[in-house]
């Protein structure tokens, strides 16, 4: 019997991810707090809050797997809020100007039944090409990526700024690991070519 999945989150990028694995998997909002505590690393945070995000809707369901994620992207250790306005994307994107910016996904598996869960942090970086102010401003014209952190949507035009990714899965950097998620399935038995559609 296939294992009903279930993903928390509300973002259409993840869903989008997830139908890669071709199986049902049900979608719930985990209304979390995503305030990182004082002191808190990057990485505990996104650990922390992939845990959160899938115990949060645990009582909506009698049985099944909840798949949390959450993601943080850093620029010399500091996490990249939203700009909110172009001129601070213009400052955001002028400062990863041939730098490299690295993001941290965490992804975490709730099992309902068994009230086990287990966890990981995956990094992928993004080695930015050398931008003038004219492409950085053209860029941001178009893709408007005032509400992502970074200022810069890698699912869209923003793969124009970047000279090379680096990392193990590339799905990392959209928000949902999938070879991670694979591997965790694993570790529970789940084989999801043994529950294709």
């Amino acid at each position: 019997m296939t294992p009903k999945l279930i993903l928390a989150s509300t973002s259409p990028f993840r869903k989008t991810l997830l139908e890669k694995f071709n199986i049902s998997f049900l979608v719930a909002s985990p209304n979390v707090n995503e305030t990182a505590y004082d002191n808190e690393t990057a990485h505990a945070l996104v650990e922390r809050l992939s845990i959160e995000k899938s115990k949060a809707i645990k009582d909506k369901f009698d049985s099944g797997i909840i798949i949390g994620s959450d993601q943080v992207a850093l620029f010399k250790d500091k996490i990249l809020g939203k700009p909110h306005t172009k001129d601070k994307a213009i400052k955001q994107l002028s400062s990863f100007s041939g730098q490299k910016v690295t993001f941290l996904t965490g992804l975490a598996l709730y099992n309902i039944e068994t009230n086990k869960v287990i966890s990981t942090v995956e990094q992928y970086q993004v080695q930015f090409r050398d931008l003038t102010p004219k492409q950085i401003n053209t860029y941001l014209n178009i893709e408007q990526p005032f509400n992502c952190a970074g200022s810069f949507k890698s699912e869209g035009l923003g793969v124009c700024l970047f000279e090379r990714f680096i990392g193990d899965d590339p799905n990392s950097l959209i928000g949902l690991p999938l070879i991670a998620l694979n591997r965790l399935l694993l570790e529970w038995d789940i084989d999801i070519l043994d529950h294709q559609k």
